[in-house]
């Protein structure tokens, strides 16, 4: 393996030889809210047409178990290697910017995937969605998770003590991910509300998610597509920058 690709594998076992609380722990917290919510409000919110309450929120539900490990990942990993001091043994290694941001990020990628494919055969014993687009439901995981893994190697990079990530999770990350329409379609919300959710890349993130599922969406798939993709853009950009002129990780 090269450098890029050995840096990748060790970001990958990291989490892996940890699994039970990195991808098992998710998946459980997801089940809980699939069943207390789908217990909860079933029959009392009305969706998509025939689509039943429990069946829509199950890929809200993947999708942001995806984004919140996603960030998780590069985030917990950065900041961990920081303040223990190993981050130097990275920083001595030839590696390109590039090589960390492919790294750090593939390695969220496939931690995001890995719970939201296990969220998702979890929930099979409670209820089958379906898949109409496939296509869809890959590309906006994906991209998804791509983004969130940017965000968490920007605020890994930013923050230098753990409450500080705490903070940009709490505070940023999961009001974000809950106000997304998880839980809900925002049709069902007052028109300013509306405005405010389509104010939220990550409601574009779900909802074109949730469109591979049922075909049907709050927004069209293209439009959040296209948001999505240009989110990505912006926000890895900012990471690359940040990992080239080595901030906060550079003396």
């Amino acid at each position: 393996m090269n450098g890029w690709q050995t840096l990748l594998y060790k970001e990958v076992l990291r989490f892996w030889k940890v699994g039970f609380q990195t991808v098992a722990a998710p998946v459980l917290t997801a089940i809980l809210y699939l069943l207390i919510f789908g217990h909860v409000l079933e029959g009392r919110v009305k969706v998509f047409g025939t689509v039943s309450y429990t069946a829509f929120l199950v890929p809200g539900l993947v999708m942001m178990s995806v984004l919140q490990n996603s960030f998780a990942n590069s985030s917990s990993s950065l900041i961990q290697s920081k303040i223990m001091g190993n981050l130097v043994f990275v920083l001595l290694t030839p590696l390109s910017h590039w090589s960390w941001y492919v790294a750090y990020v593939g390695s969220s990628v496939v931690r995001g995937l890995a719970v939201g494919v296990g969220v998702f055969i979890a929930t099979v014993f409670f209820i089958h969605p379906g898949v109409v687009a496939p296509l869809w439901v890959v590309a906006f995981a994906v991209l998804g998770a791509a983004i969130l893994g940017s965000l968490g190697v920007i605020a890994g990079l930013w923050a230098e003590k753990f409450d500080q990530m705490a903070a940009f999770q709490n505070f940023v990350i999961v009001p974000m991910t809950f106000l997304s329409g998880v839980f809900y379609s925002i049709h069902s919300l007052t028109p300013f509300w509306q405005i405010v959710s389509h104010l939220n890349p990550f409601f574009y993130m779900i909802d074109g998610f949730r469109y591979g599922f049922f075909g049907v969406s709050d927004v069209s798939p293209w439009l959040s597509l296209g948001i999505v993709g240009a989110a990505l853009v912006v926000v890895s950009t900012l990471a690359v920058h940040l990992l080239r002129i080595g901030y906060k990780i550079r003396g």
